[in-house]
């Protein structure tokens, strides 16, 4: 039996990881760090929290001596690092701790594979910020960084230092450049599970209004379990590699909007312009939608739309549910959770 360490167990991604990996007949290390959510509500969703081969443990990423112990007594085969701050908002407000958890706390994982076993295998979690201020598109695994925010330059540290320790100790790190990804366990903070869980609570008259930000911000947005499902190919390869996960496909938040709102079968009329902005359901002429520059960026990014070519041509990976089904699949998940 195989053994892996997943870090950041509360998440999205994790959670689904850690049932494919359970799937597969992996023991699974789930860390979370004792500050945050443990309901573990997402395990429980996927069914696995109560699994025989999943344990549960209490980790800081920011100690290396807890990281060093915990690498001699697991011996794991596989490190999957998936904790991070990964809100951008909040990373304008919390940049030391968004540069702690997002980027020195890779560092110190690296270390620990050096000095403990470089037999063990790394999968870092890196993201589509790192690229930022850019103008190729789409962007390759070959395209500068420019980020545009603290959580993207924690990022673009990790992901030089995984592959500085891969080229310089001949480490296993293999990096996932991940664009957006969404499913019915993204956290409410985050655009798309937002406007689910509000048109959700709209349908059923448990909100009146969804307030967002910039409406044409655009997105590369895929599927959460599929990119789990690329993240655990990436790590049976033999030689460790940096691949785009994305799906080629941009579409605005506004989009998206009309997306959920279609699905609850509300068709919206958009009126006013930038903070004016606002949309009234057609039938009821009520307003439900409305932009509020609270919710603006302080940076913008640019365009960022991924090419997946190499992914697709060397592990036969590709993003295959579409945005208009992930919308579908989330708002059926939040209206669910309003009925409960």
């Amino acid at each position: 039996m195989k053994k892996a360490i997943v870090t950041g167990i509360t998440g999205q991604d994790a959670a689904y990881l850690a049932k494919l990996l359970l799937s597969k007949n992996y023991k699974v290390y789930g860390t979370y760090k004792k500050e945050n959510d443990l309901s573990f509500w997402r395990l429980q969703e996927l069914g696995v929290e109560d699994h025989p081969h999943l344990e549960l443990l209490e980790y800081d990423l920011l100690d290396l001596d807890a990281t060093m112990d915990m690498f001699k007594s697991l011996k794991p085969d596989e490190v999957y690092n998936l904790a991070a701050q990964s809100h951008v908002p909040k990373s304008f407000e919390a940049p030391i701790e968004t540069v702690g958890a997002t980027g020195l706390g890779v560092l110190h994982i690296l270390e620990a594979i050096r000095y403990v076993d470089t037999n063990i295998k790394l999968f870092q979690a890196s993201s589509s910020e790192i690229f930022g201020k850019t103008h190729i598109y789409p962007q390759t695994e070959e395209t500068k960084f420019y980020p545009r925010n603290p959580y993207g330059v924690s990022k673009a540290f990790a992901h030089m230092m995984s592959i500085n320790y891969r080229e310089t100790y001949g480490i296993f790190a293999c990096i996932g450049i991940l664009y957006n990804h969404e499913s019915p366990l993204r956290g409410e903070a985050f655009v798309t599970r937002k406007i689910t869980s509000s048109v959700a609570k709209i349908k059923l008259g448990q909100l009146d209004v969804l307030k967002l930000g910039n409406l044409d911000a655009k997105r590369d947005w895929g599927y959460a379990q599929e990119y789990a499902q690329a993240m655990y190919l990436m790590m049976q390869e033999e030689v460790p590699q940096t691949y785009i996960l994305a799906t080629n496909r941009v579409q605005t938040v506004r989009d998206f909007v009309i997306m959920a709102f279609k699905a609850v079968d509300i068709e919206l009329e958009f009126r006013g312009s930038d903070e004016n902005e606002f949309a009234i359901d057609l039938k009821t002429r009520k307003v439900v939608l409305e932009v509020n520059p609270i919710f603006y960026r302080p940076l913008e990014k640019e365009l960022l739309i991924g090419n997946p070519k190499k992914i697709q041509e060397r592990l036969g990976w590709q993003a295959k549910t579409s945005l208009e089904e992930i919308c579908k699949i989330m708002l059926k998940a939040d209206l669910e959770r309003c009925l409960r």
